[in-house]
């Protein structure tokens, strides 16, 4: 799937969309891919002596790919808005530079029409970069 079909599926859009494609989404669970070009925008005022990308973009870009693919499964029906709720834990165990590309493995652990709880790794080259586990909620009535 590309990043039109990514951009049917989440309201994110540039320069806040961080999923380019999602490689396969089923109930248990989903992979994309994000590359991290030098024109990311992250990259001229986070660090400028050495650019990398934000931890908190990166725990964004799971929860994305996350959602995006819960609705390509065909897990939520609908046009719900999800937004985080809560980080339970994030590890950040390496550096994302540019021109890195970022492989996204998310695990379901459970998805309502009005929670999604999902856990993943961010990979670059094989090495993980990033792990965390999140709940994000239907944000069409609930209260943060």
């Amino acid at each position: 799937m590309n990043k039109d079909k990514v951009e049917d599926l989440i309201p994110h859009r540039n320069p806040f969309l961080f999923v380019d494609r999602i490689i396969s989404a089923d109930k248990d669970t989903i992979v994309g891919l994000k590359k991290f070009d030098s024109s990311f925008y992250g990259f001229e005022g986070y660090f400028p002596e050495k650019k990398l990308v934000p931890g908190a973009i990166l725990i964004e870009s799971m929860a994305q790919c996350g959602g995006a693919g819960v609705k390509e499964a065909g897990l939520i029906q609908g046009d719900g808005l999800f937004v985080l709720a809560s980080i339970t834990s994030a590890r950040f165990l390496a550096i994302v530079s540019p021109d890195d590309t970022v492989k996204m493995t998310i695990k379901n652990q459970r998805v309502t029409d009005k929670t999604i709880k999902q856990s993943g790794i961010c990979e670059v080259n094989g090495k993980v970069v990033a792990e965390a586990e999140w709940l994000s909620v239907n944000a069409g009535g609930a209260q943060l």
